[in-house]
């Protein structure tokens, strides 16, 4: 709750509405939407909650097609000429990366009206190729001769360093769908989702998935590895953005929101890039010793639990209505979709004061933050 001891001031960035759209997977229900349509029907839903103008739109991409997405998202949701954009890389952690830095705006007094998220459309993004044609499906996350493994084989390296088995990543993936699907059938996504067109719900969250269903899958990215196609996420279209104001305009608008307590941004070796959550979890001030949520990236289960436990943070408490493994991982939005979840949770639906989202992400980079209802 605002009040004494409670560390929010005038100009603490809180959130006042979170949306995302469904979650598609890449190829499938939204294969036909470029990234700057998907952005477009989130920020317009969120521009009608703020009762005010929008002084700038932020947006994580990291596969678009370049031109600033953000922008163009802006324009086509109808915010007007004057209302800037900017497009931010930080690869898996670009959609929560925009929002820290639409806050840092709110706090250096630059506006006091901000849309900031991300989107990601696999499904339409151009083929990249270097100068002598050769088609690329990532950029190198480190400089050449320097350790730069791709994601899969990288997740398998850490989850066997931190000693885990495949049967709990097994049971870590069982549980996340289990979850998932029951948050979809019990109407608990509802209310933070936007249609577009006419898909209403995410599409990968599968039934039935139990651990032992999961043991049947094949190592997929080296052999013998712990990681399969069940207890990785997929390729995924989507996106999800939040408005955030100074705490001193939410009173004003009358309606409770969530206020960033602390945040971190860190780093760690390119090689080790499923760790990166690690130093940024360990750098967070304020951070709650027993938070009502945490939302966490399940990129993979075994380099999402290698991370969890380094942490301290109890297993069972993360994505308690499911995580990337189920719902999906569109790269730049879904650290946007980890706030979008805490925001629903803990101020929606008021299950909760206190939440952590954190993510690593590509090139050994991680980002935490740390949040608080305010009523």
């Amino acid at each position: 709750m605002t009040g004494p001891g409670s560390g929010t001031t005038a100009d603490t960035p809180v959130v006042v509405a979170a949306r995302r759209t469904p979650i598609g997977t890449a190829g499938g229900a939204l294969r036909a939407v470029t990234v700057d349509a998907l952005a477009a029907p989130v920020l317009a839903a969120l521009a009608s909650t703020l009762g005010g103008p929008v002084d700038d739109v932020l947006l994580g991409n990291v596969f678009g097609p370049g031109g600033n997405p953000a922008r163009v998202a802006a324009l086509a949701a109808g915010l007007g000429d004057d209302v800037p954009g900017m497009t931010v890389d930080r690869q898996c952690a670009s959609g929560l990366a925009a929002i820290l830095t639409a806050a840092a705006g709110i706090r250096a007094g630059d506006g006091t009206g901000y849309l900031a998220g991300g989107a990601e459309s696999p499904s339409t993004a151009p083929t990249r190729t270097w100068a002598d044609g050769t088609v690329y499906t990532r950029a190198p996350f480190a400089p050449a001769g320097d350790p730069d493994p791709d994601m899969g084989p990288a997740a398998d390296d850490v989850a066997t360093r931190a000693g885990l088995s495949r049967a709990r990543l097994d049971a870590f993936a069982a549980r996340s769908h289990a979850r998932a699907v029951d948050a979809q059938r019990s109407g608990r996504f509802g209310d933070e989702l936007v249609p577009v067109g006419a898909v209403l719900t995410d599409e990968r969250p599968r039934d039935r998935f139990a651990p032992e269903r999961l043991a049947r899958f094949r190592p997929a990215f080296t052999p013998g590895g712990v990681h399969t196609a069940a207890n990785s996420c997929g390729v995924n279209d989507g996106a999800a953005a939040v408005a955030l104001v100074p705490e001193w305009r939410r009173r004003e608008l009358g309606v409770p929101g969530l206020a960033l307590v602390s945040a971190a941004t860190r780093g760690c070796p390119p090689a080790d890039l499923g760790l990166g959550a690690v130093p940024a979890l360990a750098a967070l001030r304020d951070r709650p010793k027993s938070p009502d949520a945490v939302e966490f990236t399940e990129a993979f289960a075994g380099q999402a639990l290698a991370c969890l436990d380094a942490a301290g943070i109890d297993e069972h408490r993360v994505s308690p209505d499911g995580g990337a493994i189920a719902l999906g991982h569109p790269w730049g939005a879904s650290g946007a979709v980890l706030v979008v979840r805490l925001f629903h949770r803990l101020v929606v639906q008021d299950r909760g004061e206190t939440g952590i989202a954190a993510l690593s992400s590509g090139g050994g980079l991680g980002v935490a933050t740390s949040w608080r209802v305010v009523r």
